[in-house]
C-alpha cells in the first residue's frame, strides 16, 4: 500500500483520516506544528510523526525528504471562521500551502496524489439552492477568501503535481472543538444545561459525519482524479432548529434557547447545502450515518 503524509494529523479531521488510512493498510506519516510533549498520547494509526511549521519552507523540504510520501493529504490550516488573527489565517492557509507544494516538487516530484482541503465556505451566500462545483465562488469572510486563494495557488502547481481539491461542507463528530456549533450544542445537552445561547437560529447547513468525510478522502486519494474539484457533503440541509429537536429527542432535555446577538456574525452564510453528484461519479455512492445518528454518537460518547 502507499505511504501517505497527512499534514495537520493532530487536528480533528487528521486523527480520523489517520485511522481510516491505516485501517486500509497504508503507512501513515503525520505532520504536526510542534514536537509532542512526553505526556501526550501517540496519534492512533500514525507510523511516523514529523514536526514542522508550515511557514518553515526549508524545514518542510527536510520533512518531505524524511517521509518520502507517495501521496499527501494537506489538511493543516486555520479552520475556524471566527479566528481572531486574520494575518495568521492568510499566512497559514495560503503561504503554508505553497511551502508544502514547493517542498513536494523539490523532493517527491513523482507523488501520485495530493489532496488539498478547501472549504464550502468559498461559495458564500449563494442563491443557487443546492450548490454544485459549477457555482461561482463568492467568499464572505477571511477564512473563505484564504481557502479560495489557496485553490488558485494550487492551479499554478497543477502541471507538476496531481492535485485534487475538496470542498467539504459542515461536518462533525466526537472530539471536535466546542468552538464549533454542533459540539457546543451537544456539550450543553450532555450536561443538561438549563440555558443555551446561540446566534442566528435560521441558518441552514449540510452536515456530515467526520467518518464519512475521511472515507471520501481515502477513496479520492486512491482514485486517479488529478485536477478534480469535489464537494464533499451529505446533499441535505438542516435548520439549526432541526438540530435542537434531534438533540431533545435523543436526551429528553430542552434548554431555554437564548438568542445572543454577539454570536451572530454580520457576514453569516445563511444557507449552505451541497451536491455530491460529481464526487459520487468518481468514488461511487457515499454512505454513512445521518445527522440524527451522528448526534446520538456524540451525545452518548464518554
Amino acid at each position: 500500500m502507499s505511504r501517505i503524509l497527512i499534514t495537520g494529523v493532530d487536528g480533528f479531521t487528521g486523527r480520523y483520516l489517520a485511522l481510516e488510512l491505516a485501517a486500509a493498510g497504508h503507512e501513515v506519516h503525520g505532520l504536526v506544528r510542534h514536537e509532542p510533549r512526553a505526556e501526550e498520547l501517540p496519534i492512533a494509526g500514525v507510523h511516523t510523526l514529523h514536526a514542522c511549521d508550515l511557514l518553515d519552507a526549508d524545514g518542510l523540504v527536510e520533512v518531505m525528504a524524511a517521509a518520502r510520501p507517495d501521496k499527501v493529504a494537506h489538511l493543516a490550516a486555520i479552520a475556524f471562521v471566527a479566528h481572531g488573527d486574520v494575518d495568521a489565517i492568510y499566512r497559514t492557509n495560503i503561504v503554508g500551502t505553497r511551502h508544502v507544494l514547493s517542498a513536494l516538487v523539490k523532493v517527491r516530484p513523482k507523488t501520485s496524489a495530493v489532496l488539498l482541503a478547501s472549504s464550502a465556505n468559498v461559495y458564500g451566500n449563494s442563491t443557487a439552492g443546492v450548490i454544485d462545483e459549477s457555482v461561482t465562488p463568492s467568499p464572505s469572510n477571511d477564512y473563505a477568501v484564504s481557502k479560495l486563494a489557496m485553490e488558485y495557488l494550487a492551479r499554478t502547481w497543477a502541471s507538476q503535481l496531481p492535485i485534487t481539491i475538496v470542498r467539504p461542507f459542515n461536518y462533525t463528530g466526537v472530539g471536535q472543538s466546542e468552538s464549533f456549533l454542533l459540539p457546543k450544542i451537544v456539550a450543553h445537552f450532555k450536561r443538561r444545561a438549563p440555558v443555551l445561547e446561540l446566534g442566528n437560529l435560521d441558518v441552514e447547513r449540510d452536515f456530515s459525519d467526520v467518518r464519512t468525510i475521511v472515507a471520501c478522502y481515502r477513496q479520492l486519494l486512491d482514485a486517479k482524479v488529478a485536477g478534480g474539484l469535489f464537494n464533499v457533503c451529505s446533499g441535505h440541509g438542516h435548520l439549526l432548529r432541526d438540530v435542537l429537536r434531534m438533540a431533545t429527542d435523543a436526551t429528553g432535555h430542552m434548554p431555554e434557547i437564548v438568542v445572543n446577538p454577539a454570536f451572530a456574525r454580520s457576514n453569516e452564510v445563511h444557507k449552505l447545502v451541497g451536491s455530491r453528484r460529481a464526487l459520487e461519479a468518481v468514488i461511487g455512492p457515499v454512505t454513512g450515518p445521518n445527522l440524527a445518528e451522528t448526534l446520538h454518537w456524540m451525545l452518548t460518547s464518554p
